[in-house]
Formats: C-alpha cells, sequence, structure tokens
C-alpha cells in the first residue's frame, strides 16, 4: 500500500544564497514573470494616520486664521469682477463662484458656533464636577432643542422671525398635501 505523499511546492528552494530558483516544468510559465520582487508604494492619508498627530479644530482654525483674511479680498475680487463683467456666460459663473462662498462662510460660522456652545457646555460640566455634582450630558434630541432656541432668539433680534415662521407653515403644508390621497373625479 502507497502512503499519499503531500505535494511539494512549485517552486524548489535555492541551492545557497546565489543559486538559481528551479521552476516546475510541468506548470506553464506566465508571459510575465516577476524576476525582482518590487515593492509597492502604500500611500497613507493623513486624515487618518496617526503618523500626522490627533485633529484639534481649536489649533487648526488658529493655524489657518489666514486663510479667512485671503478668502475675504477674493470675494471682493469676486464681486468688484461681476459687477464689471458684461458677458452673460462670465456672469454666471462668477455669481455661482460669489454664492459659493457666502455658503462657505456661513457653514464656517455654523459650525464656530456649535463649536463654541459645545465648549461652553464642556465648561459648565467641569464646573458642577468641581463642586462634586454628577455630570450631566445632554442627548442628540436636547441639542437640537437648545439649538432651535437659540435660532429662534436670534430671528426675533432680527426681526426675521415672521417671515421664517410663514415659510416654515408653507413647507410643512406641501409636505401634508403629498401624503394626502389624490381626489381624482
Amino acid at each position: 500500500k502507497k502512503t499519499a505523499k503531500p505535494t511539494k511546492a512549485t517552486v524548489k528552494q535555492q541551492h545557497g544564497k546565489k543559486g538559481p530558483l528551479e521552476m516546475s516544468a510541468k506548470k506553464p510559465v506566465p508571459f510575465l514573470r516577476q524576476v525582482v520582487p518590487v515593492r509597492k508604494k502604500v500611500q497613507r492619508d493623513p486624515r487618518f494616520d496617526d503618523l500626522s498627530g490627533e485633529y484639534k479644530p481649536e489649533i487648526f482654525m488658529k493655524t489657518y486664521s489666514f486663510l479667512d483674511s485671503i478668502k475675504k479680498q477674493e470675494k471682493e475680487m469676486v464681486q468688484k469682477q461681476l459687477k464689471k463683467c458684461r458677458n452673460m456666460e462670465q456672469k454666471e459663473k462668477l455669481q455661482r463662484l460669489l454664492n459659493r462662498m457666502t455658503q462657505q462662510e456661513q457653514a464656517q460660522k455654523k459650525q464656530q458656533k456649535l463649536r463654541e456652545r459645545e465648549l461652553t457646555l464642556k465648561r459648565q460640566q467641569r464646573e458642577l464636577a468641581k463642586q462634586g455634582k454628577k455630570p450631566f450630558f445632554l442627548k442628540k434630541s436636547e441639542k437640537r432643542k437648545l439649538e432651535l432656541a437659540e435660532k429662534y432668539a436670534e430671528l426675533k433680534r432680527s426681526g426675521k422671525l415672521e417671515s421664517f415662521l410663514n415659510k416654515k407653515r408653507k413647507r410643512n403644508a406641501i409636505k401634508d398635501k403629498r401624503h394626502l390621497p389624490s381626489q381624482k373625479n
């Protein structure tokens, strides 16, 4: 009786360091054989890599605060070009660019407000912890309610509350109409 022996690998070991690799003659040789192993370049993303350090928005904002002044100058330049421009296509392009710039600016301000609000909440928690009280963390829904209350107060101060509420009512009415079954006679 013959015992089943494990088959050897297709590539045999080298005889010494300088000896050539022995390949099996039974297996066809690939067209492009890799003779020298090439090290693959590993690309690293600095956003997710530990080597780049930890992201802290406050430090980032302080470091790149000079960009705000540059963006402001660019926005003024675009506004001047928009006033001078006579070509309609160019004017539309400039208008879209200006809109995008203003939206980015507003988003940055909104993010800054959120960050400041979170920092104040953290400071309050630290104060309570120093006094010996148990820390209390707000839920997302509670944070959203506080945000809405702040937005309401801001709109009331600026006098735009009525127009905002009217728009909100109209939007909700349209949503409700969509959900109602259509009446076809």
